[in-house]
C-alpha cells in the first residue's frame, strides 16, 4: 500500500467515503520513520523532491549542545535517553527524536567553565573520595588572569544547585532541538531553572 499523506483516502466527517478521482501523486509520498538510536554514527543520503537531499540519520552517538546562561556551545556525547513528552517506548529503546530529554557527558562544559572562571564545578565528590580538587596546581597562573578570573566569578560565575548537582554526577540533562532524522544531526540546549524542574519532577513520576 505505501506510506501517503494525503486526505482523499479518508473519510469525509459525516463518514461517507469520497469519490476517488485520481491515483496517487509522488508529492503525497511519506516514508518509514528514521528512529535514530544511540551508537556509531550512521547517516543514509534520501533523495527528495527537487533533488535536493535529506540526511536520515539512524545511529548517533554525539551532538553540538549549548549552554545558553553561559552563551558557549561544545560538542560532547549523548549518553542515554531520560525522558520522551510523547512516549515511554522511545526511551525504552533510546530513540533520539526532536524534544526528547538526553543525558550528556558533562566534561567538555566542565573544562570551560574551570578555564573561564578559575573555579572548579562539580568536584565536590572526587574531593570528599580524596583525590584532587582540581588540577590547578599543575597549572600556574599570572596575578592579572587571577583577578580576571575572580572578577568574572564575582559578576556572573553563579550557576544553579540542580546544574551543579548533574555536573558532580558527570551527566546534564539536555534537550534535543534538532531533528535527526531530517537534518543528521543531534545538536540541543542544556536544561536550566523552570524548565529543568518541570522535566525533573515528570522524570522521576
Amino acid at each position: 500500500m505505501g506510506i501517503s499523506r494525503d486526505s482523499r483516502h479518508k473519510r469525509a466527517a459525516t463518514g461517507a467515503k469520497r469519490a476517488y478521482y485520481r491515483k496517487k501523486r509522488a508529492f503525497e509520498k511519506g516514508r518509514q520513520p528514521a528512529n535514530t538510536r544511540i551508537g556509531n554514527k550512521r547517516i543514509h543520503l534520501v533523495r527528495t523532491r527537487g533533488g535536493n537531499q535529506k540526511f536520515r540519520a539512524l545511529r548517533l552517538d554525539s551532538g553540538n549542545f549549548s549552554w545558553g546562561s553561559e552563551g558557549i556551545s561544545r560538542k560532547t556525547r549523548v549518553i542515554v535517553v531520560a525522558y520522551h513528552p510523547s512516549n515511554n517506548e522511545l526511551v525504552r529503546t533510546n530513540t533520539l527524536t526532536k524534544s526528547a530529554i538526553v543525558q550528556i557527558d558533562a566534561a567538555p562544559f566542565r573544562q570551560w567553565y574551570e578555564a573561564h572562571y578559575g573555579a572548579a564545578i562539580g568536584r565536590r565528590r572526587q574531593a570528599a573520595a580524596g583525590k584532587g580538587a582540581t588540577g590547578e596546581e599543575d597549572t600556574k597562573k599570572s596575578k592579572s588572569i587571577e583577578k580576571k578570573q575572580s572578577e568574572r566569578l564575582k559578576e556572573v560565575g553563579k550557576v544553579d544547585a540542580a546544574l551543579e548537582r548533574q555536573f558532580e554526577a558527570g551527566r546534564i540533562y539536555a534537550v534535543v532541538a534538532s531533528r535527526p532524522g531530517q537534518s543528521g544531526r543531534c545538536d540541543g540546549y542544556i536544561l536550566e531553572g523552570e524548565e529543568l524542574a518541570f522535566y525533573q519532577r515528570a522524570i522521576r513520576k
